[in-house]
């Protein structure tokens, strides 16, 4: 075996040893930081959690939507002239019990992914570290896209946050490379 396939190997998460049947492929990264790691996992399960309280609250509340936009609209002193005002009247009015049947199936897919990856990443599990890191990367078109339309603190801290967890996920594959190479 060579020492570019050993440290391919590791970047990769794959212990490169000829396998045998009490060698099994690494899964679990023992060199990064478990806190670090439990500090994502608890973002992320947030994340669907929060994901499935919104989806709860949108199917609790269905039958009141229009009203709600309405109230939302009036205590924040914003007219109903505006055009994004327009468009959240426009939103709640046609709210049909098959569109929001499929919200919430899309929020409970959405939740399961993140409890996956939540679950992989406390368990310091190999693909949960890649998981969260290609996760985050497909966002990041979207929310520059966002930040460069908006400027506001809000999706430039989302923005951060994201960036954050991808490039500590980075760091810890990139860790493991060299590592395997002091090894090798």
């Amino acid at each position: 075996m060579t020492k570019r396939q050993t440290v391919m190997g590791a970047y990769l998460g794959m212990d490169t040893t000829p396998q045998t049947p009490d060698r099994q492929p690494k899964a679990v990264d023992e060199h990064a930081s478990k806190t670090g790691l439990r500090a994502v996992a608890v973002f992320e399960a947030a994340k669907g959690l929060l994901v499935i309280v919104l989806a709860a609250a949108l199917v609790v509340m269905r039958d009141r939507m229009e009203d709600l936009a309405e109230e939302l609209l009036y205590h924040l002193h914003i007219g109903f002239e505006h055009h994004w005002a327009q468009a959240l009247l426009h939103g709640a009015s046609s709210l049909s019990d098959m569109r929001i049947w499929s919200v919430l199936a899309m929020a409970l897919s959405y939740a399961a992914v993140r409890f996956v990856e939540s679950w992989g990443l406390w368990h310091r599990r190999v693909w949960a570290e890649w998981f969260a890191m290609l996760s985050g990367a497909l966002y990041l078109p979207l929310e520059i896209a966002k930040v460069a339309e908006h400027r506001r603190w809000e999706t430039i801290a989302i923005l951060i946050m994201n960036l954050a967890i991808i490039l500590y996920m980075l760091e810890i594959r990139l860790r493991e490379v060299r590592f395997a190479k002091k090894a090798a």
